[in-house]
């Protein structure tokens, strides 16, 4: 990220610079491909003190991306280990308690995003290879026979040998390129906000299903004066998520305590409520010529099961892996037989991921004591099923598949 920012000349122009555009970036200079990150944000904003609720959870192979990339250091202090997850219907008896065996380690850890995007900045400003180009519109995009290019609405043109559309759910690239990727909308909210509470989490990650949505609980890392804290994602219903955003404080915690059934002991806000709509789509192409989609570019899906930021992340690694091996082939990184093999790496995983997260998403969403009773028979079935548990606990941790090397520990 060192280079003059009027050296706007790279071998891949990347539009869009959040976490997983900007992990694509460092992946890339590792392997000695230059590029261009085009943001429309203010860093500065992107990482101001203050914890806005806002958190991903970072799987087992995530972290041995952030591992490779040299990374992890910088974040290991910042994270909070995911030991176990509780999955439950209604908090009703019949729970499954996924907890990984002594040589697997955590499930995975949990960060506030503020906290990832202060360490990837960090690990950018390290590479020369990377230009980091902010407060940015992009006006045009052309790409050809022999090249790409991205034009600024300050008059500046970037150029390159590949586009990469990383901008997320609205992606303009992905639009203006004439996909038509599946979508819906579930009709749901996701209430995000952060929680201080009485009583430690345990490292624990709750998922909490009622027939309006999930109701998430994600353990993070204590406060310095050991308040224990955590990351809560409620999904209600569209038509009622405006009047929870406008109860009163006290009225809105008690909400959540009547859900969490005191697991928690006392809580208060640790963060202001924010939202954002819940629905999906899914593009069985993202790679056209000189283009290569990534992340929720690509695919958008419910946060039932926290896998959106890791699944562009596993494209991310794929990404990395096939353009390094054609450059050491000789092969320039717009060739389409490097994008196609791109495409066919990632087509079976996130459409996996994507339809799994769909299925549960309206499976639990079945009102009634019946359904309610039939999902906990089938939870209590799990539990006794130690082979079917590591399962679903590997697809969790990302393990399961062909792996590129850079999410291999």
């Amino acid at each position: 990220m060192n280079r003059l920012a009027s050296d706007l000349n790279a071998d891949v122009v990347i539009l869009g610079g959040g976490l997983v555009g900007m992990t694509l970036a460092i992946g890339l200079a590792k392997a000695g491909i230059t590029s261009v990150v085009v943001d429309s944000s203010d860093p500065a904003a992107q990482t101001a003190d203050g914890f806005d609720g806002r958190a991903s959870a970072i799987s087992t192979a995530s972290w041995n991306l952030y591992t490779n990339l040299g990374m992890a250091g910088d974040l290991e202090p910042q994270g909070c280990p995911i030991a176990s997850i509780a999955v439950t219907d209604g908090m009703k008896p019949g729970r499954i308690d996924f907890q990984p065996g002594a040589e697997d380690g955590s499930l995975g850890r949990m960060f506030a995003n503020r906290d990832l995007r202060v360490a990837m900045y960090a690990a950018a400003a390290r590479e020369p290879a990377i230009t980091f180009v902010t407060k940015a519109q992009v006006v045009a995009r052309e790409r050809g026979e022999h090249g790409v290019s991205a034009t600024l609405a300050d008059g500046r043109t970037i150029g390159g040998k590949l586009l990469v559309g990383a901008e997320g759910r609205k992606s303009p690239t992905r639009d203006e390129a004439g996909f038509t990727p599946a979508r819906w909308d579930y009709g749901h909210r996701a209430i995000i906000a952060g929680l201080f509470h009485e009583k430690p989490h345990d490292n624990v990650a709750w998922e909490i299903f009622y027939p309006a949505g999930p109701f998430a609980l994600l353990p993070l890392k204590d406060e310095a004066d050991d308040r224990h804290r955590s990351a809560l994602v409620w999904t209600v219903a569209e038509k009622d998520a405006a009047g929870v955003l406008a109860l009163p404080e006290r009225a809105f915690l008690s909400e959540v305590e009547r859900r969490m059934k005191g697991i928690f002991g006392t809580i208060e806000l640790a963060s202001p409520r924010t939202s954002y709509p819940l629905n999906f789509h899914h593009t069985a192409r993202v790679v056209d010529q000189r283009l290569a989609l990534v992340g929720d570019a690509a695919h958008g899906m419910h946060p039932i099961a926290g896998q959106g930021l890791n699944v562009g992340l596993r494209d991310v690694a794929a990404l990395v892996e096939v353009l390094s091996d054609g450059a050491r082939l000789g092969l320039e990184v717009g060739d389409a037989q490097l994008l196609a093999r791109y495409e066919r790496w990632r087509a079976a995983d996130t459409f996996m991921v994507a339809g799994a997260t769909d299925v549960l998403t309206r499976l639990f969403g079945i009102p009634g004591r019946l359904p309610s009773a039939v999902r906990r028979l089938g939870m209590a079935g799990v539990q006794r099923l130690p082979g079917l548990k590591r399962f679903f606990m590997d697809e969790a941790r990302g393990m399961s598949g062909k792996l590129p090397t850079l999410l291999q520990a």
